[in-house]
C-alpha cells in the first residue's frame, strides 16, 4: 500500500471515529426529544432521502469536477453542518425538525463526498489490492464505531449528548488536511485526449445506461433495494428494540452500536484472505443468508450480553458482503464512470430506505410488537439472497470481473509508444 492510501486511510479513520458519535447520538435525541418509533423512521429518511433527490445528480459532478479538491471543501462543510447541533442545543431550544433537516443536508454532502472517495481508492491502490484496501478501510472505520459509541456513552456523564457531536465536527477537519496531503490526483489522467464537452445530465443518462445495462450492476442494485426496504428497520428501530427487549439504556446501546462495528471489524480484516480463497457467490451471498438467520435469532432475544454478539455477528456478515459488491464495481466499471455508477447505484438501492423506515415505524407502532418485525425481516433476508444467488448473473460475478481485466490487457498491449 501506498503512503498516499496511508494518509488517506488515517485521515478517514479518525472522521469516521468522529462519525460514529454523531450515529450514535442523533437516535438518542430523537428519541428523547419524542418517544416515537415513527420519528425515529422519520430520521431515517431524512438521512437517505438525498440519494433519491440529488444522488444522480452529485454523482455525474464528482466525474467532472477536482475530486480531491472537492472532497476537501466538502469536509469543511460537514464539520459546520454538525457542528449546528451543539451550538443550538448549548444557546437555544433544540428541536426534532432542526435534527431532520441537519440530518438531511449532511447526508446530501456525504453522498457527494462518498462519490469521491469511491473512485479515489483506485487511484491510491492497484487492482489486484482493491478488495483489501476496502476491507482495511472497512474494518478500521467499524473499529472507529466501536470505540466511539463506547466513548460517547462515557462522555455523556460529563457533557450533554449533543455537545458529543463537536467532536464529529472537529473530526472532518481532520479529514481535510489529511486529503490535501496527499500528493496524487484522485481523477484518471486523460492521456491528452480532449473530452468533448458534455452536459451534467448527459453524464447521468450515460452513468443509468451503464448501470442498467450490466447484468452484475443492475442486479446488484435491485437486490440491494429489497434488501434495504425491508432490514432498514433493524437499524431505525435498534434503540427502541433494545430498550423494550433488552432493558437497554443510552450506555448499553453504546455497546450494542460497538458490537456490531466490532463484528465488521473482523470481517473487513478478513475480507481479502476470504475473497482469494472464496468465489463471489460463495462468499458475499451466502453471508447474507447467514445474516438473515442470526436476525432472526436476535429477534428473538431478551438477555443483553447473548444479544450483542449475535448482533455482532449478523452486522460483520452483512458488511463482507458489502465490501465484496463494492470492489466488484471497482473492478468492472472504467475510472471516468466511478462516482456517478456508485451514486446510481445508491440511488437505485438506498432510496429504499426512507420507504422502509417509515414503512417499518408504522409497523412496528401498529402491531407494537418490535421483536416480530425483526423476525419477519431476517426471513425475508434469507429469500431476497437465495434468489439473487440462484437465478441472477450474481451466481457467476467472477466472469465479469475477468473479463474487464482481459479487456483493459487487451487496450494495454494496443497502445503504440510514440
Amino acid at each position: 500500500m501506498s503512503a498516499d492510501f496511508g494518509k488517506f486511510w488515517v485521515g478517514q479513520t479518525i472522521s469516521n471515529l468522529g462519525s460514529s458519535f454523531t450515529q450514535w447520538a442523533v437516535p438518542l435525541l430523537v428519541y428523547k426529544l419524542t418517544k416515537s418509533p415513527l420519528s425515529l423512521g422519520v430520521a431515517t429518511a431524512s438521512v437517505f432521502l438525498p440519494y433519491l433527490l440529488f444522488g444522480l445528480l452529485l454523482g455525474a459532478w464528482l466525474d467532472r469536477v477536482d475530486r480531491k479538491r472537492t472532497m476537501i471543501g466538502l469536509d469543511l462543510l460537514n464539520a459546520a453542518i454538525i457542528l449546528s447541533i451543539p451550538l443550538v442545543a448549548h444557546f437555544g431550544d433544540l428541536t426534532v425538525w432542526l435534527i431532520y433537516g441537519v440530518a438531511f443536508v449532511q447526508s446530501t454532502v456525504f453522498i457527494a463526498f462518498q462519490a469521491g472517495e469511491f473512485a479515489a481508492i483506485p487511484s491510491l491502490v492497484e487492482t489486484d489490492d482493491l478488495v483489501t484496501a476496502n476491507g482495511r478501510i472497512q474494518a478500521t472505520y467499524s473499529a472507529a464505531q466501536v470505540a466511539g459509541p463506547l466513548l460517547a456513552g462515557l462522555l455523556v456523564s460529563f457533557i450533554s449528548i449533543a455537545s458529543v457531536m463537536t467532536f464529529d465536527a472537529a473530526s472532518f477537519v481532520v479529514s481535510a488536511v489529511s486529503l490535501a496531503l496527499i500528493r496524487r490526483s484522485f481523477n484518471a489522467p486523460s492521456g491528452g485526449v480532449a473530452k468533448e464537452p458534455t452536459t451534467i445530465l448527459h453524464d447521468v443518462r450515460e452513468g443509468l445506461t451503464y448501470v442498467v445495462g450490466h447484468p452484475v450492476l443492475r442486479n446488484i442494485s435491485l437486490m440491494m433495494a429489497l434488501i434495504n426496504f425491508v432490514g432498514a428497520t433493524t437499524f431505525t428501530q435498534l434503540v427502541l428494540f433494545a430498550n423494550e427487549r433488552l432493558g437497554a439504556g443510552p450506555r448499553e446501546v453504546g455497546f450494542l452500536f460497538a458490537a456490531g462495528s466490532a463484528g465488521v471489524v473482523v470481517t473487513g480484516l478478513l475480507a481479502g484472505r476470504l475473497r482469494k480463497r472464496f468465489s463471489f457467490t460463495a462468499l458475499a451471498m451466502t453471508s447474507l443468508m447467514l445474516m438473515g438467520a442470526l436476525e432472526v435469532v436476535f429477534a428473538g432475544m431478551r438477555w443483553f450480553w447473548i444479544a450483542l454478539p449475535i448482533w455482532a455477528a449478523a452486522q460483520g456478515l452483512g458488511i463482507l458482503f458489502n465490501i465484496n459488491t463494492g470492489s466488484l464495481r471497482q473492478a468492472i466499471v472504467p475510472n471516468h464512470l466511478l462516482s456517478r455508477i456508485l451514486s446510481i447505484a445508491g440511488v437505485l438501492a438506498w432510496s429504499a430506505i426512507p420507504a422502509g423506515a417509515l414503512v417499518g415505524g408504522a409497523v412496528v407502532k401498529a402491531t407494537g410488537n418490535v421483536a416480530l418485525v425483526y423476525g419477519v425481516i431476517g426471513i425475508a433476508t434469507i429469500c431476497i439472497a437465495a434468489f439473487f444467488r440462484f437465478f441472477t448473473a450474481l451466481g457467476d460475478a467472477q466472469r465479469y470481473v475477468d473479463e474487464r481485466q482481459a479487456e483493459e490487457q487487451r487496450v494495454s498491449t494496443e497502445v503504440v509508444p510514440a
